[in-house]
């Protein structure tokens, strides 16, 4: 069976949402046979591509609040995650995610996506790196199990912008306008950062569907 997962490097409750699923699929009874693709879905793709600015500016500027209203509810969303067991860092740095995406397929390409997911959101949203630069992609892809060059070649390249486009018209056509959103076997959806449980019964239901 597969789960596809469209999410963002930079989304926090993907982030939560990505703990909440992989709990529910451990207890999972048919977890080894289960793929996870994660697909490429940008929050900001119009950001540009040297831009960078604090997460808390970012909040107060998309949506007009006070700084005090901007650290409250990133807070909320920390404390959601440090529930979770993640680490969760208030200062990290917010910039276009385009080349992070092309990372990740070359990630799935290797066999070490989920990996590579896990590291980048541990570099990002624990220690506040800023991910979008490319001695820390390139540090943290090898990390993950990428090799070194190979980053740097497809850094230095346009390889897998189109399959980056690709998963992004493939949310369009599904109607996904937000994320986390977890697809089971293209046949049912569940969006944003459930429970356990929920994800839970959306393995279950979709393991019974498929026969």
């Amino acid at each position: 069976m597969h789960v596809d997962i469209w999410s963002d490097v930079v989304c926090p409750w993907c982030y939560v949402g990505k703990a909440r699923f992989e709990k529910a699929l451990r207890a999972f009874g048919h977890r080894d046979e289960i793929e996870v693709v994660f697909r490429s879905f940008e929050l900001d793709p119009g950001r540009p591509k040297d831009e960078r600015e604090t997460v808390l500016g970012m909040l107060s500027k998309k949506y007009g609040m006070a700084e005090e209203e901007a650290r409250a509810a990133d807070a909320r969303v920390a404390g959601l995650a440090r529930a979770e067991g993640l680490g969760f860092d208030s200062g990290r740095p917010v910039g276009n995610t385009f080349d992070i995406h092309r990372v990740l397929h070359l990630g799935r390409e290797s066999g070490v996506q989920a990996e590579l997911v896990t590291a980048l959101n541990e570099a990002y949203f624990a220690q506040a790196l800023p991910v979008f630069d490319r001695n820390v992609i390139t540090d943290v892809a090898a990390d993950a199990g990428l090799d070194y060059g190979e980053v740097g070649e497809v850094l230095d390249s346009d390889a897998y912008a189109d399959a980056v486009r690709q998963d992004e018209r493939m949310a369009r056509e599904l109607g996904i306008s937000s994320v986390p959103f977890f697809v089971f076997d293209m046949a049912l959806g569940v969006s944003g950062a459930q429970s356990p449980e929920t994800f839970a019964s959306a393995l279950n239901q979709a393991w019974v569907r498929r026969g």
